[in-house]
């Protein structure tokens, strides 16, 4: 029995996160992501009680769009959650206990070599003349991400998505995060092969963002928080729009996933 969900905005929030989707006052916080000496990211009790659950009675996978090195940040893993794949790098990287999967890592190597590489992609940014203002990041030499320092107007976002497409690429906007990820690189492939390995199929899936869908259109059922990147788009009828915003949304989520377990034995 396999449950995959994405982590950031959908089962864990951020300080920020909490701020803009929710409130402090809707949930007693579990801490479960540690940045040197301070808490960065939170569930809910009930939430974690959920995937403490969960984790035990099925496979459960966590797909991210962070790197290994921000993944293992995550407390939770391997201590009171019990993971033995994890998807990282959104889709490029495979952990298997912990440690990533070679076979995967040059498939994606592979694939890679038909991409525009990220210095590449940035150079047709600059020519396009789009600008804004905000920080670069490259993750891991496989893609980039810009922290905005403001808010883009629908119109700029379709520019920039326009430019991302002319060069095999793509965005996706998560909270201040502005994403640009190389098509050979997605969620989708990666829970497939998984899932192959496995003989299974994916019970159900969780995500906010546009690069989750990838990966939720290999689940029998999907769900997405109601405040989510996703949430107001014309999504397939296989993919649930939670109730609950926020923190709260991550419990909810879980306590569906728990609903299904007695269908996938």
């Amino acid at each position: 029995m396999i449950f995959a969900s994405d982590l950031d905005r959908t089962l864990i929030y951020s300080n920020r996160a909490i701020a803009s989707v929710g409130s402090r006052e809707t949930a007693t916080l579990k801490p479960v992501e540690r940045m040197g000496s301070r808490w960065a990211a939170y569930m809910s009790d009930g939430a974690f009680s959920a995937l403490k659950e969960l984790a035990q009675s099925s496979l459960f996978i966590p797909v991210t769009t962070r790197t290994t090195e921000q993944y293992n940040r995550i407390i939770i893993f391997g201590q009171d959650i019990p993971v033995k794949y994890a998807i990282t790098s959104n889709g490029a990287r495979i952990l298997v206990n912990g440690n990533p999967m070679d076979e995967w890592t040059n498939c994606i190597s592979k694939s890679l070599e038909e991409s525009l590489p990220p210095a590449e992609f940035l150079s047709a940014i600059t020519r396009s003349g789009l600008e804004w203002k905000g920080e670069w990041k490259q993750a891991e030499d496989l893609f980039l991400y810009s922290i905005l320092a403001e808010i883009l107007p629908e119109s700029t976002l379709k520019q920039i998505a326009a430019v991302a497409q002319a060069s095999g690429w793509r965005i996706s906007l998560q909270g201040r995060k502005l994403y640009f990820i190389p098509k050979a690189i997605n969620k989708g492939d990666a829970l497939e092969f998984i899932c192959r390995l496995e003989g299974q199929k994916a019970m159900a899936g969780a995500g906010d963002s546009r690069l989750d869908l990838d990966f939720l259109t290999h689940c029998q059922l999907g769900f997405v928080p109601k405040h989510g990147e996703i949430a107001k788009e014309d999504l397939d009828p296989s993919l649930t729009v939670t109730n609950q915003s926020g923190i709260k949304a991550g419990e909810e989520i879980l306590q569906q996933f728990l609903k299904l377990l007695p269908l996938a034995i």
